[in-house]
């Protein structure tokens, strides 16, 4: 997302990494890549349990997944990998936001 950072910026949206390692590992992460938005942690598994995507795989990690959540706090798009690799694009997270946008 880091690519298109100033894209999801032209629409007015944040971007939030979590992560339920440790957070030095999302400080790390962070600074190699010179990420533009936070990797907040969740070693809890607070709200990776809310939204249903950890250990999915059985594997104790939070599957990837994005959230297009809207000022009030609705959850208005979402999309749950099938695997450690599945991911959406850029571009079609953008669509969805600008789809959003229209239409609200």
């Amino acid at each position: 997302m880091q690519e298109d950072y100033a894209s999801f910026e032209q629409l007015n949206a944040e971007i939030l990494a979590i992560s339920v390692e440790d957070p030095t590992i999302g400080e790390h992460v962070s600074r190699l890549l010179d990420l533009q938005y936070p990797v907040l942690s969740d070693q809890d598994h607070r709200v990776t349990d809310l939204y249903g995507v950890y250990n999915l795989l059985g594997d104790s990690l939070a599957t990837p997944s994005v959230f297009l959540i809207d000022l009030d706090g609705i959850v208005s798009w979402e999309y749950v990998g099938q695997d450690s690799r599945d991911r959406p694009s850029n571009a079609m997270i953008l669509e969805q936001l600008r789809s959003l946008l229209a239409s609200g």
